[in-house]
């Protein structure tokens, strides 16, 4: 059993980005930072609940369309299906989360989701259908029943996009505010939102810094991938929100739950950036992981590693994919889908024409077609588990301020996210802030003059800060790396580029975040869920049954242990988690 560390050594970061003043100003009822599912699910409800002369703004950081939502392959998973419960759904969330589940999180997202769903297609997004016309429900790894949906095979999120999309479009009172970059929270005199600064890059009305002031912002602008250089996430995924929250005062928990995919086509050791993604739905429809090509005696290595096999949680793929890599001394492993289809009596041609047409045109593009060929596979960063701290009501420790989707740390995902939870969250959870943001409106105030530290990280840091991450805080964690890494970053805050701009906003907050994802890394000395510490590879409830929280205060970020509370639960396995997992599987995660 190991005993949880004192307080980490504070580090030093910006207290917030050097910045031009602001040279215009605008104002708004409510700011929503995002442009995905949980940003435009927000919007949508927010007028609605604030009445007809609301004025909402949607900040996004290039078209409307561009994020994470539109590369979510898989699908939504909700109870939806004949036999399929909440609380189903419940037990598979709280399993994958390893122990660092919220429970009454989980449980509202759970109950909620179905209807959530339901109030999506209600907006005109299309799923696809069965030969009775219901919706087609399919299986992913970690959950015991048919329960995810999706639309156009492989594009789920596409289509949830362009419904979200249209429906804002049709909604006068919402505003959207294109190519956007948003710098740092403008704070009252009580600590409160007063509104936030951004930069237009000259597609709007305005260009240059602008202060728009509103008395409650909506962060949900996504995750963090870009920290490494391997990664699923687009190249807007630089974790802005995250680290506006913390310049703020909010409280990051949960960090070092990175989830690291385990299907990501391999493109060589050069490859850098947004990678392939192979949907978990592959291995749903039966597809299975191999060590070597046939020639090469390769075999199937997850058989025995878990009782669902290659449908086994992402980290326990994840986790195996690496260790074989390691003993092998490859650095990929391979998915074998040649034969999907034949089951069925399909050819598997017309099978990956019909289930997976955007992966087939993506891996032929690459030079392998896996109709015929093994897929190369790695792990690579995907998903981000922790994020703003929130109550079930998106709520942040900032009054004002609430966060959801990907850049929250709502409680639901623990130390690994169950396959096809992130789009249901940030459905959920924007339901809910409208529900509650009403009624809490403040009222407007001053700006006061912001005294915090100015600062940048040099831009030309950017290749240096992810190759570090993905080395020594990547899938694999030790504390030596571990120490590499916090050195590097700290020599990257010493370094200051003299043209603040976006690449140098981008990168300070890159390096923010990888100084917090760090410290959190260092300070959890256990194995649990997507946190990996070889150097401590058994989860220890005794000693880290808990979260790990990051704080900045005048441009000092400090990492605290806070012990589980009572919402904090390990599995209640009072449900049959014991169906047949063979039948009918497949399904997808989102991005």
């Amino acid at each position: 059993m190991s005993t949880p560390a004192a307080r980490l050594p504070s580090r030093t970061v910006p207290g917030r980005l050097a910045a031009p003043e602001p040279g215009w100003t605008e104002r708004a009822d409510v700011v929503v930072v995002g442009s995905g599912v949980a940003g435009l699910t927000a919007a949508l409800r927010l007028v609605e609940a604030l009445g007809p002369d609301a004025d909402v703004v949607v900040v996004t950081k290039d078209r409307i369309s561009v994020g994470s939502t539109r590369w979510a392959q898989g699908g939504v998973a909700a109870a939806l299906g004949p036999g399929d419960t909440p609380h189903e759904h419940e037990v598979d969330t709280l399993v994958a989360g390893d122990g660092a589940c919220d429970a009454e999180a989980v449980r509202v997202l759970v109950e909620e989701g179905p209807e959530a769903v339901r109030e999506l297609i209600g907006l005109g997004a299309q799923f696809d259908l069965d030969p009775e016309g219901e919706l087609s429900l399919t299986r992913e790894g970690g959950h015991h029943r048919d329960r995810i949906i999706h639309a156009g095979g492989d594009a789920t999120g596409a289509e949830i996009q362009r419904a979200l999309v249209a429906a804002v479009g049709r909604n006068p009172q919402i505003r959207i505010v294109k190519r956007a970059h948003v710098l740092d929270l403008a704070l009252a005199e009580d600590g409160g939102v007063a509104g936030l600064t951004l930069h237009e890059m000259g597609q709007g009305q305005h260009d240059g810094v602008g202060l728009v002031r509103a008395p409650a912002v909506v962060l949900a602008s996504g995750g963090l991938g870009q920290v490494f250089s391997q990664t699923t996430n687009p190249s807007v995924s630089t974790g802005d929100g995250m680290a506006i929250a913390l310049r703020a005062g909010a409280t990051l928990r949960d960090l070092e739950f990175v989830q690291f995919h385990p299907t990501v086509m391999y493109l060589g050791p050069l490859a850098a950036g947004q990678q392939p993604l192979i949907s978990e739905a592959v291995r749903g429809e039966g597809a299975f992981l191999v060590d070597g090509l046939e020639s090469e005696g390769g075999t199937r290595f997850m058989t025995g590693v878990h009782e669902l096999a290659d449908l086994a949680p992402r980290d326990v793929v994840a986790k195996a994919i690496r260790r074989r890599m390691i003993e092998t001394g490859m650095p990929h492993m391979w998915l074998d889908a040649r034969h999907l289809g034949t089951d069925r009596g399909e050819d598997p041609e017309a099978f990956w024409q019909r289930r997976f047409p955007t992966i087939l045109a993506t891996c032929r593009s690459h030079g392998v077609d896996p109709v015929t060929d093994l897929i190369p596979v790695a792990p690579a960063c995907h998903y981000a588990s922790g994020g703003v701290a929130t109550d079930t009501w998106g709520r942040t420790d900032v009054p004002g301020l609430y966060a959801t989707g990907e850049v929250a740390c709502s409680g639901v995902h623990g130390a690994n996210r169950l396959a096809s939870n992130s789009l249901l969250e940030g459905l959920v959870f924007s339901r809910r802030i409208a529900d509650v943001l009403p009624g809490e409106l403040r009222g407007w105030a001053e700006p006061v003059e912001d005294a915090r530290t100015a600062g940048l990280v040099a831009a030309e840091a950017r290749h240096g800060l992810q190759e570090v991450m993905t080395d020594q805080v990547g899938v694999l964690r030790h504390a030596a790396g571990l120490a590499i890494a916090d050195q590097v970053l700290a020599q990257m805050h010493g370094a200051t580029d003299e043209e603040p701009y976006l690449d140098s906003w981008e990168v300070t907050n890159l390096a923010t975040l990888s100084t917090a994802l760090t410290g959190a890394a260092t300070l959890r000395q256990e194995t649990r869920g997507s946190h990996w510490r070889e150097d401590h590879p058994d989860r220890d409830d005794a000693a880290w049954a808990g979260h790990v929280d990051v704080r900045l205060l005048d441009g000092e970020m400090s990492w605290t242990f806070s012990p589980a509370g009572a919402t904090d639960q390990d599995v209640d396995a009072t449900a049959d988690t014991t169906t047949d997992t063979t039948a009918d599987t497949d399904g997808e995660g989102a991005a």
